[in-house]
């Protein structure tokens, strides 16, 4: 598999992004972009051509590109994040949707809905219900979808569904069943382990911080490309909410 990855540039405000369940931690906005750098040249290897969304230098959390659209399938869904002060940043990526051809529909008033809340695995999508996405984001995302089954998934102490659970590339589920409940987790063996960003065939992508997680998506055959993103997971990011990928 392989196709587009729409990414943005962090910017020098990075360090002020919000941070709800996580005390707050300096961080180094140089590093930060070395590593979305060394991230983006991941994505590249594994045969993703990276689009860049424009800078938002004055919107510290605009690096993570994943809360401002839903792709399924070919349908961009433009969202309307929980936090106000992030919305401003789903016009810029709006414009780069526009550019690459992909018919577009948006989230409206008065849901909310972040794209980090929002699994995809398979035909089922599940939804995280968080301080960022509302019941009526929920329903309004079913509506759009309507050939996917949308699950509404409670979360316990996480910011985003994908900060607790993720899906491998054969579809099994892999998070922390502190504050997800659902059927058949893979749990992983440190936190960061839940996030998995599933590159095409069996290459995934995860965080340097999970390295035994590592050792056992080897042992189930996966190809393991791993990647510092220490700065970001600072600000409760991780490896899926700096790219969002379109599939060919």
């Amino acid at each position: 598999m392989s196709g587009i990855a729409l990414v943005r540039k962090p910017g020098p405000r990075v360090a002020e992004g919000i941070v709800t369940h996580l005390a707050r931690e300096p961080v180094d906005p140089e590093r930060a972009a070395v590593q979305h750098d060394a991230y983006v040249a991941a994505l590249a290897e594994a045969g993703w051509r990276p689009v860049y969304a424009p800078r938002a230098d004055d919107l510290p959390d605009a690096p993570f590109v994943e809360d401002a659209v839903v792709v399924s399938g070919r349908l961009a869904v433009l969202t309307r994040p929980g936090a106000e002060e992030r919305r401003p940043e789903v016009e810029s990526v709006a414009e780069v949707v526009r550019g690459l051809g992909l018919p577009s529909v948006r989230i409206a008033p008065p849901a909310t809905l972040d794209g980090g809340d929002v699994l995809q695995v398979g035909s089922t999508v599940y939804v995280g219900r968080s301080a960022r996405t509302n019941d009526e984001g929920v329903a309004q995302l079913a509506a759009l979808l309507p050939e996917r089954s949308v699950v509404p998934v409670e979360l316990k102490g996480v910011l985003h569904l994908k900060s607790a659970v993720t899906a491998l590339p054969d579809g099994t589920l892999i998070g922390d069943p502190r504050h997800v409940d659902l059927p058949g987790l893979l749990v992983p063996e440190e936190e960061a382990g839940a996030h998995v960003v599933p590159l095409g065939g069996n290459r995934v992508l995860l965080s340097a911080a999970a390295p035994q997680t590592g050792t056992v998506l080897e042992q189930r055959g996966y190809m393991v490309m791993k990647v510092d993103i220490s700065e970001f997971e600072r600000l409760e990011g991780c490896v899926t909410c700096l790219s969002v990928l379109v599939a060919d």
